[in-house]
């Protein structure tokens, strides 16, 4: 069951219930665990804690790693990029988000989407919307990256961008080789293909990728596709 509003929200709505019809508060908050579908605010706090999308994604990951989250516009690749950002800085590492697509405040604004608050994580999130991204810049930026370090590019596809940038197939041999050597993990949201067609497959998969040009996609290690809030995952 999904939430209708992140946990902080719906706390929110339980201290306005609890002023408003001046009830105590433990009785708000089942109130509008009520109206979430769950008995009282307990199993509704306990179905909140459990393990994220994220979560489970970072299990699978391993330092060193390059991973491509993919789905069509409007399935969720972002709030799964940053579901997996949190679950980095939950274990105490740190996450970089490179996007030409968003602004710091979406970015913030998509954290309380998915019910973290970004002063949890103040001191280590870095976000990068430098109009100079490319394979070479991400190197640059990460080069003292401590081991674990997560990053996040918001799109692959915009690393083919500019014509004076190296052909992507050596943009991202330059991202898997640094990534080894530093232990760091490279996530690439990725674009998918028009021609997927859900109705024929339930997932797209690796030749679904959306390729202006060529790119040997056994770069990768693993990948994560979406589809109509579900998730399935895949070794590249």
């Amino acid at each position: 069951m999904r939430l209708s509003a992140p946990v902080y929200r719906l706390k929110r709505q339980a201290r306005l219930l609890s002023r408003r019809e001046k009830v105590p508060l433990h009785e708000a908050l089942d109130r509008i665990a009520a109206k979430e579908g769950f008995g009282n605010w307990s199993l509704l706090a306990a179905k909140a804690a459990e393990a994220t999308p994220g979560d489970k994604l970072l299990a699978r990951l391993m330092p060193g790693d390059m991973v491509l989250v993919a789905a069509r516009p409007g399935q969720g690749k972002t709030l799964m990029s940053l579901e997996l950002a949190v679950a980095t800085m939950k274990q105490g590492n740190r996450a970089v988000f490179f996007t030409l697509e968003y602004v710091h405040a979406d970015i913030l604004n998509r954290y309380r989407d998915i019910g973290a608050d970004p002063a949890d994580f103040d001191q280590l999130f870095e976000f990068d919307n430098s109009d100079a991204i490319c394979a070479a810049y991400i190197i640059e930026r990460l080069q003292f990256a401590p081991r674990g370090t997560l990053a996040v590019v918001d799109y692959l596809q915009l690393l083919d961008q500019k014509r004076d940038n190296p052909e992507l197939m050596v943009q991202i041999g330059a991202l898997r080789s640094f990534a080894r050597k530093r232990e760091l993990v490279l996530v690439f949201i990725s674009q998918i293909d028009r021609s997927y067609d859900s109705a024929r497959k339930p997932f797209p998969d690796m030749g679904d990728i959306r390729l202006p040009n060529p790119l040997d996609l056994s770069l990768f290690d693993k990948a994560c596709f979406l589809n109509k809030g579900e998730i399935q995952f895949q070794a590249a």
